[in-house]
């Protein structure tokens, strides 16, 4: 791997390599924190209103839900396909895998777009005027509405992430072959779809589970 990948402060590869990938971690494990407090506070009002969350869980559109849920486990192969044709040398498919990443991600959030839009327009926003009178609904859509739109935001960081990729690697093809950061961006996307995938059965399938 050549010496024009290397940056201060580090004067060998394989360590600059190890201390992005280590520091990627670290900062997941804190976007996990953050994501694991969100889920068990989730946990913990669904045990003490049971009844609202079934009824609120069964307003979700489990139609976008599911497309979306589709698009990102796709998105996450086009990443995972890109990584691995830059590391064998094959730039045209890992670009290509790349701005594929990216249109799927695109997708997603005009997706919950339009979702959010049809919550809406349901009334399904917490406050007055809130249509579901069991008990604790409108604590479920506030964890909706919460969990949903970090997640949006994270998913708006890593295309922003990806698109630098893709935009570097234009100018210089060669570059993600030997560049750290398609690694550390494939572990950020990765994340924001185990997220998800925790999401969707939280959000949207928990209020089916009884018909």
């Amino acid at each position: 791997m050549s010496d024009a990948y290397l940056h201060p402060p580090w004067k060998d590869l394989n360590r600059q390599h190890q201390a992005v990938t280590f520091g990627m971690w670290v900062f997941l494990a804190s976007e996990v924190l953050l994501f694991g407090g969100l889920f068990a506070g989730y946990t913990i009002y669904r045990d003490l209103y049971s009844r609202g969350f079934l009824a609120a869980g069964h307003q979700t559109s489990i139609v976008f839900g599911t497309i979306n849920t589709a698009i990102l486990m796709t998105s996450s192969l086009t990443m995972a396909v890109a990584g691995r044709a830059a590391r064998a040398a094959l730039l045209r498919t890992a670009r290509l895998m790349l701005m594929a990443t990216f249109f799927l991600g695109v997708l997603f959030l005009i997706l919950k777009g339009f979702e959010y839009r049809e919550d809406i327009q349901k009334g399904l926003f917490p406050g007055h005027g809130f249509p579901l009178t069991a008990a604790g609904a409108q604590i479920f859509f506030s964890f909706y509405w919460v969990m949903t739109g970090i997640h949006a935001l994270h998913v708006t960081g890593g295309l922003a992430a990806v698109l630098r990729l893709i935009i570097a690697s234009a100018r210089n093809r060669e570059w993600l072959a030997g560049s750290t950061s398609e690694e550390a961006t494939a572990l950020y996307w990765h994340l924001v779809d185990v997220i998800w995938i925790i999401l969707y059965p939280l959000l949207y399938l928990a209020g089916r589970v009884n018909g």
